[in-house]
Parts: C-alpha cells; sequence; structure tokens
C-alpha cells in the first residue's frame, strides 16, 4: 500500500522500537545531517517499510509523512518508551489539523513559565544572565515577593535575590547591567502566577507578545493562563509602574505596545462566572497605566494632544548583542583616533560624551519599546514620531473604557486618585483623539493614516502595515476604511500575507543601505496580520479578511509540510518561506527532530485564522492549494 499520492484513512497500528527507527529514518533521510526531514534533503530512492502488528506492509514515500513518523518517534523517546505504537491515521493527520492540535495540545504547556522554586531554574538558566548566578530582582513594594524569595535564596546557594529601590532611575537600571537577571512576578498562594513566553532565546514575558498568545489561548480555551498574563501585567504596572518591556532588569525602563484593555475586555467576555471583583482591579490598573505612563512625562506631547513611545535609559541597549551598533559606532571612534572598542568602553563610563549619540540610543531605545525593532521608518526618528500605532492602540483604550465602565459600572468607576469616571468621560476623551488624528496623521492627498513628526511638523509618508491599525481600532470612518482596505491590498498584499512595509517605502528610507530591517519588506509578522483581518472584518471586509488570513496560514502550513514542522517567529511573506535573511536571524528555525513550541504569536496567528476562516477555505488549506490560484 503506497502512501505517497492520497490521504489514506486507516486505524492499522504499527508498533516500532524508537531509537532504531530514529536511526534508520535519519540514515536514509537526513541527508544533511541536521537531525531533520526537510525537502532540501538530497532525494532519495529508498522507500521506508513500516511492519504493522498484522504484517502488512506500508511505503512512505512522502516528505511530510516521513517527518511526521520522525517527530511522533522524538516524542516517545522523550518520555523514555521503548517502542512507538502508532496509526496510519496519526502519520497522515491533515497539516492544518495537525498543527493546530500540536498548538493546543503542546505548544502552549511548552511555553508556560513560572518564577517560583518550581519554574526558576527552566527561566534563570540562559545565555541572558551573563554569569552563574540565578538574579532576581524583586520589588520593594511587594511583601510577599520579598519574603518568597528571601526564603527561596536560603534553600539554592546559587540564587542571588536583589531588591530594587523604590525609585528606579535610569541610572540604577545603568548600574546593574552587567548584573542582569529576571524580574519577579505576582506570587499567588505560594505559587508563581504562570504565563507564556515567546520561545527559544525569548525566555520571559513579553509586552505586547503576551496579548497575542492570549488571544490563541482563549481560542484554545486556556482562559486560566490568559487571566494569569492579565495579572502578570497589572502587577508589573502596580510594583514597575508600566508593562515592562519583558521582565528582565535592563528592560526596566521601557514599556510595550499597550493592548491591556483589550486583554482584559477579552478574557472577561470569556468568563463563565463574571467575576466583577477582578475587572474592577484590573480596570483600575489599566486606567492608572493609561494615566502614568502615557499621558504623562514624554510619552505624551502637548503640541500636538496626541502620543508618541519615548523609552527612558542611558546609553547603549545592553540585551543587543556584541558588535550590533559598530556601524554606527565606528564614526564617533574614527574622530577620536580610538577603536570601536575603546569607544564603547569609555562611552559606557561616562568618560567620553556625544550628545547626537545619546539621542541617537533614545530613538533606539524607543524603536524597541514600540515593538518593532526594527525598522527603517523608525531608524534615528521613532522618539520624534506621533505615530499611528500608538495613538490607534490608545484609542481603543479609551473605547474599551467607555464600553466597560458603561456596561458594568452604571453608577461610575472610581478611579486613580479617587476620580469618578463615567463612559460618557472616554467618549469624549476617544472623540478628542480621533479629531486630533484625523489633523495631524490623516493624508488627504494619499488617502491614509501616516506618522506625524513633531520635531519637523512634517506628516511623514511611511507605508506600514501599522498605517492600518485604526482598522482594528475601530477609529476610520466608513469612508476611510474603503480607501485604506483598496490601499493594504495594493501596497502590502504578498504571497504569504501583509508585508511589515512597502518595498518603495524601504527603498526610499533605506538610503541604498544593504542592512534589512526585519519589520520591513520583505518580512511579515503575526501581529500585523491579526490585527488587520480584525480590521477588515470590523468594517465588513470578509472577502479580503478571507483571503488574508489564507495567505497566512497557508504559508505556515507549507512550511511545516516541507520543513520537519517548523513554526518560527517571522516569514518572508513574499517568498512565503521561513528563510529569513534579516539582522537577528529567525527564532524557532533550530531544533532536532521537532520542534515543541513553535512561537507564540505566530501559534496564536493560526489559532486565530483557523477560527475565522470559512471551512471550504480549511480544506484547501489541507490540501494546500496555493493562495495565487485560488485569488485570481
Amino acid at each position: 500500500m503506497s502512501c505517497s499520492d492520497k490521504f489514506i484513512e486507516s486505524q492499522t497500528v504499527f508498533e516500532l522500537p524508537v531509537e532504531q527507527t530514529i536511526h534508520d529514518l535519519l540514515a536514509g533521510y537526513d541527508t544533511d545531517g541536521d537531525k531533520r526531514i526537510t525537502k532540501d534533503d538530497a532525494p532519495s530512492n529508498k522507500d521506508y517499510y513500516m511492519l504493522s502488528t498484522k504484517g502488512d506492509t506500508v511505503i512512505l514515500r512522502n516528505t511530510y509523512y516521513i517527518s511526521n513518523l520522525l517527530q511522533e518517534l522524538a516524542i516517545a523517546n522523550d518520555s523514555a518508551h521503548p517502542t512507538l505504537l502508532i496509526s496510519l491515521r496519526q502519520i497522515q493527520e491533515p497539516p492544518a489539523e495537525r498543527i493546530s492540535r500540536r498548538i493546543r495540545t503542546q505548544f502552549w504547556d511548552d511555553l508556560t513559565r513560572t518564577i517560583d522554586a518550581e519554574g526558576l531554574d527552566r527561566i534563570a538558566h540562559d545565555d541572558k544572565m551573563h554569569d552563574s548566578k540565578q538574579r532576581i530582582y524583586v520589588p520593594s513594594t511587594d511583601p510577599v515577593a520579598i519574603a518568597y524569595f528571601k526564603d527561596l535564596e536560603q534553600q539554592k546557594p546559587n540564587l542571588e535575590v536583589v531588591i530594587l529601590p523604590k525609585d528606579i532611575t535610569a541610572e540604577y537600571v545603568q548600574s546593574i547591567n552587567e548584573k542582569p537577571g529576571i524580574l519577579a512576578l505576582k506570587i499567588e498562594h505560594n505559587r508563581g502566577v504562570p504565563f507564556v513566553v515567546p520561545g527559544g532565546r525569548f525566555n520571559e514575558m513579553y509586552g505586547w507578545d503576551s496579548y497575542f498568545e492570549g488571544i490563541g489561548l482563549l481560542i484554545d480555551n486556556r482562559l486560566d493562563l490568559a487571566k494569569a498574563m492579565v495579572d502578570n501585567f497589572c502587577y508589573q504596572v502596580t510594583h514597575y509602574g508600566k508593562i515592562l518591556n519583558a521582565n528582565r532588569s535592563y528592560y526596566l525602563t521601557r514599556t510595550q505596545p499597550p493592548f491591556l484593555s483589550s486583554f482584559i475586555r477579552e478574557v472577561y467576555h470569556k468568563m463563565p462566572r463574571k467575576d466583577k471583583e477582578w475587572l474592577a482591579e484590573s480596570l483600575y490598573t489599566c486606567i492608572l497605566e493609561y494615566e502614568t505612563v502615557w499621558m504623562q512625562g514624554n510619552r505624551y506631547t502637548p503640541q500636538t494632544g496626541l502620543n508618541r513611545y519615548y523609552a527612558g535609559g542611558i546609553g547603549i541597549p545592553p540585551e543587543t548583542e556584541p558588535g550590533h551598533f559598530n556601524e554606527i559606532l565606528e564614526t564617533y571612534a574614527k574622530e577620536r583616533g580610538l577603536t570601536i572598542q575603546q569607544f564603547e568602553d569609555q562611552y559606557k563610563t561616562g568618560q567620553l560624551k556625544s550628545a547626537s549619540l545619546d539621542r541617537y540610543f533614545v530613538h533606539d531605545r524607543t524603536l524597541r519599546e514600540s515593538g518593532h525593532d526594527t525598522s527603517w521608518r523608525l531608524d534615528d526618528t521613532a522618539a520624534d514620531l506621533n505615530s499611528v500605532d500608538v495613538n490607534s492602540l490608545l484609542y481603543k483604550y479609551e473605547r474599551d473604557f467607555e464600553y466597560l465602565i458603561s456596561s458594568y459600572f452604571k453608577d461610575g468607576f472610581k478611579g486613580p486618585n479617587g476620580k469618578i469616571y463615567t463612559g460618557a468621560y472616554w467618549h469624549e476623551q476617544a472623540a478628542k483623539r480621533k479629531m486630533l488624528m484625523h489633523k495631524y496623521l490623516w493624508n488627504e492627498q494619499a488617502k491614509g493614516y501616516f506618522d506625524y513628526n513633531v520635531k519637523t511638523q512634517q506628516i511623514t509618508d511611511f507605508q506600514s502595515a501599522t498605517n492600518y491599525f485604526p482598522l482594528w481600532a475601530g477609529l476610520a470612518t466608513k469612508d476611510e476604511a474603503a480607501v485604506m482596505v483598496t490601499s493594504l491590498m495594493r501596497e502590502l498584499k504578498a504571497k504569504g500575507g501583509i508585508t511589515g512595509s512597502s518595498r518603495a517605502s524601504l527603498e526610499q528610507y533605506s538610503g541604498g543601505s544593504e542592512v534589512q530591517r526585519q519589520w520591513d519588506w520583505p518580512n511579515g509578522w503575526a501581529p500585523h496580520q491579526m490585527m488587520l483581518w480584525q480590521g477588515l472584518l470590523n468594517y465588513g471586509y470578509e472577502n479580503e479578511a478571507y483571503e488574508l488570513a489564507y495567505r497566512w496560514l497557508w504559508m505556515i502550513t507549507r512550511n511545516a509540510v516541507d520543513y520537519n514542522g517548523t513554526i518560527p517567529e517571522k516569514y518572508d511573506v513574499v517568498a512565503a518561506s521561513h528563510k529569513v535573511y534579516a539582522e537577528y536571524g529567525n527564532v524557532g528555525t533550530d531544533f532536532a527532530y521537532i520542534t515543541r513550541s513553535g512561537f507564540g504569536w505566530m501559534n496564536a496567528s493560526y489559532q486565530y485564522g483557523m477560527s475565522i476562516l470559512p471551512h471550504d477555505y480549511i480544506v484547501k488549506l489541507d490540501a494546500l492549494i496555493d493562495p495565487d490560484e485560488l485569488f485570481k
């Protein structure tokens, strides 16, 4: 019986010796020695035979089926099972069904972490620690965490617990750069409240990643874990003053794109028994974040009444790999007759001063705060921009506040500083922002929203996926949406989904540089896809939403079929490939035998796309129908 040409449903069970079968598969098919079976392995004329318990012979001639078998053997090997019982149906599982099932039943659990006695080893042992210490920083305002971790310190000789000062300054954060550590999150009932990490080297709780992961968790009925992540976000606002870029010590001065109100609203909506006390506490904290992080200080620009990203901190972002800024530092070093390393060392200690370089790093830290690290749109200008994305997200905050208070706190809601808020108040705030965004960010000639530079007092013309966030936030008028959708499909649609920017804008703003910024053309990212699908659905553009979702899921599915189940951080959506050649590589592509966790928001985008696509599209997806043929 040949399984190379079509799916054959069968419950025939095979009993295979695990170690020997893995050895045979790799010897016969893994010709490049990467412990995976992919389309890049040299063609083989060898058929792999499996003998069933009944003596039937099955011949597998399909890379997808053989790699599925290798993956199932790897799972059995992890559990130290000497034999594997597997049916033909399992080996031939339709690809979309298989990917979605593994996300739901395996990936989320593998990406879940806790910061406590049980989970600390897993999160504290990685290359970000710089030394052999398990170092954890604990806020001085949390006596529960202080007591917990001080007690744990007595039990673990390698653990170093550092109590943060009440006033966490940029100077203090700089002073601990050489002693990096994990930041404590919420301890409840003597255990750490769990959270999901993106995966790979991103082994901590990230800002906007967590919201998108939460969408996937809610689809997969993991309300407990999604709620726990909201609780950890609220903990961060209460004890660190902001939702952190991630809970590492060097991120203490930096936030991330604001999605907390959406996260709260969606979690509460899923609660079978509405916990109004939880809603009140979470809403209070979200309003506190809105008022103190966004509507005060450098992130608010009084001249326009709008907002920008503006990360604190001093000097070179410490999380970057050695040599990342050599191209920038070389010019400054040559001016002073120094090597790059000599200049960097003296600049870090403050021995050398440079106002222009200081400003460059303000912009660099800010583009990292924006989540879009990096893009030519933000290069050396991020802190000067009233960007479309952050103002769309804050408009969504205001509308969410209006909805939640009007729906559940009709007599008003007591917020920070004792102020009583009504839904009408937040309706007015949203209307005001909408008016100001139209005044400063809407380009009537180009018929779209673009970032506004408060320093030059000019609107930019960079065509980015973030320009379309007003569709997700529900901010655009119907007429604006109509022209924006036309522009989106013309400027950013590619074979595998939406590109981070247009090719024309990349070429214009890069100045001919060969440096590839990972958030620009030709690359595509899960959060952009998910937000724009929802934005299109908000305004009734179902066909466009289905097309873009199908293109994205087809690309993920095609690559997983061809490359041993690979689910990476990002894609080249023009080539429809996970082989991305940008500055940071592609997390999630380096594994042996089987990917055990995929990548957080990529997993979520797959589950979200599967939840909105009509069934006939899923059938076509399993058949790997090329989107360019489907959407002629």
